[in-house]
């Protein structure tokens, strides 16, 4: 979709007043275009798995085409 804008901010663009998204679902999101499942997407880090896009990113779906 090209040319959209998704949230809102308050009236001097600082605070989020609607639809707030994570830099997670950000990268979840772009994972999910290339064709990435980003749940299963890890790297072990002192011996644990973690999560590029941690346990709280989710895909924006309504952005989507």
């Amino acid at each position: 979709k090209p040319g959209i804008t998704y949230g809102q901010s308050d009236d001097i663009g600082f605070n989020v007043a609607n639809n707030p998204v994570h830099v997670h679902d950000f990268q979840a999101t772009l994972l999910h275009l290339l064709g990435i499942n980003h749940e299963k997407l890890t790297y072990r880090f002192q011996g644990r798995h973690y999560r590029l896009t941690d346990v709280e990113g989710h895909v924006v779906r309504p952005i989507l085409a």
